[in-house]
């Protein structure tokens, strides 16, 4: 992205501007991101976001893993929704390999994806409400994320990266009573959610300080590449979970929220009800959870079970040439796209043949979100400059990769 001049010349006659850096060490920005602000005043004339201070090079270390060792690293681009990314990266892979996964497979998979979104916007409400001066709907959010944060733990021996979703299925069966504790958060937690709104929604300061803040139209947000909440919040009805259905999503029955004011306030709303629809689709998950296998039936590219390797040959064989040598993927590209809690993620895959891809590349939600905050931002107050970049709920991990 272009920078601002840091010492623009001032022609005589003109109005004094000043050049005011905001970061990148800025406590409110959700991740390390530098804002060059031109103001007048109070008034934002320009500006600009200046990323790249949490680049990890990643794309390009998936080049030199096998594709079942990239797993771990999606987990690392999007670090509040790394099952998520997990998913996609692995759809990706499955489709180039051509596997069919089980149903239970798929369902656990939309289960945990809804408990992850919920965490994710967990994640965002606290921390945008306390950007705004709200501090208990911090303490409140982090309460229920840490309930979810055990269920990861419970199910995979990790809290957040969890590197659970494998290609061709899942890394291990759930333990037992792991459907019982689930159920028993979803249906505490549609009353977690009233408290946060009893906080927020009709507080006068909230709504001074988010309705008609931060606006963009719907053909702003769209022509700018936006997707997810920020884009609904602008009166689009888009979500590729109903869309472009993946993993049997389209078993499941859930409404997209949406609003048409634009601004803060609207991309809140939308995310609070985002809450209660993933409880819906969890608790049809629990319902009606298939029965049967939880990796697909491909021996030369799941790994054996662990007590087949202690009696059969063949299996401990796949073990060791899986782990030691990975599994070829047949040569070609494919993109595939999930709706991640910020929006829509995607995962460009080229294969060569080889074991290892020759090409990964991560269509990235909070980079195209960012773009935003121009059209929001210029022409208001330095003060809601905060309040927007919480509004579109950026992760500074996956933008900068």
């Amino acid at each position: 992205m272009a920078h601002l001049n840091p010492t623009p010349v001032i022609e005589p006659g003109q109005d004094r501007t000043m050049i005011l850096n905001m970061g990148p060490q800025h406590p409110s920005t959700h991740g390390v991101l530098r804002l060059l602000l031109e103001i007048d005043g109070e008034n934002v004339v320009r500006i600009m976001p200046d990323i790249g201070y949490l680049h990890t090079g990643i794309e390009k270390t998936c080049e030199a893993k096998f594709y079942q060792q990239v797993v771990p690293l999606t987990d690392r681009i999007d670090y509040l929704c790394p099952l998520t990314n997990n998913l996609c990266y692995c759809l990706a892979v499955e489709k180039l390999l051509g596997l069919e996964i089980p149903a239970k497979a798929q369902w656990i998979r939309v289960l945990l994806n809804e408990l992850t979104r919920i965490n994710s916007h967990l994640v965002w409400l606290g921390t945008h409400a306390m950007d705004i001066g709200a501090l208990t709907v911090f303490l409140y959010c982090f309460r229920e994320r840490e309930d979810i944060l055990r269920l990861f733990e419970m199910i995979s021996g990790q809290r957040m990266m969890t590197s659970y979703f494998r290609i061709g299925g899942l890394a291990l069966e759930p333990p037992l009573g792991f459907w019982e504790k689930v159920k028993s958060f979803v249906d505490r937690f549609p009353a977690k959610v009233d408290e946060y709104e009893d906080l927020l929604t009709a507080n006068p300061i909230w709504l001074r300080r988010t309705k008609g803040v931060a606006m963009i139209t719907a053909a702003d947000a769209l022509a700018l590449g936006a997707s997810g909440p920020t884009l609904r919040g602008s009166g689009l009805d888009f979500d590729l979970r109903r869309d472009m259905p993946y993993s049997s999503y389209e078993k499941f029955r859930f409404k997209v929220p949406i609003a048409q004011e634009g601004d803060v306030f609207a991309r809140y709303i939308v995310r609070v009800q985002e809450l209660r629809e993933s409880v819906a689709i969890i608790q049809q998950a629990l319902g009606g959870m298939p029965e049967g296998r939880i990796t697909a039936n491909a021996p030369k590219v799941v790994l054996p079970d662990r007590e087949r390797m202690k009696t059969q040959m063949e299996a401990l064989i796949y073990h060791f040439k899986i782990v030691s040598e990975g599994f070829s993927v047949p040569a070609g590209e494919v993109y595939q796209a999930v709706e991640s809690p910020r929006g829509e993620m995607g995962y460009y895959v080229v294969s060569d043949g080889t074991a290892k891809p020759y090409r990964v590349h991560m269509r990235s939600a909070c980079l195209a979100n960012l773009q935003l905050l121009p059209a929001m931002c210029e022409g208001g107050l330095i003060a809601d400059v905060v309040a927007a970049i919480g509004s579109i709920d950026i992760v500074l991990g996956e933008i900068d990769r």
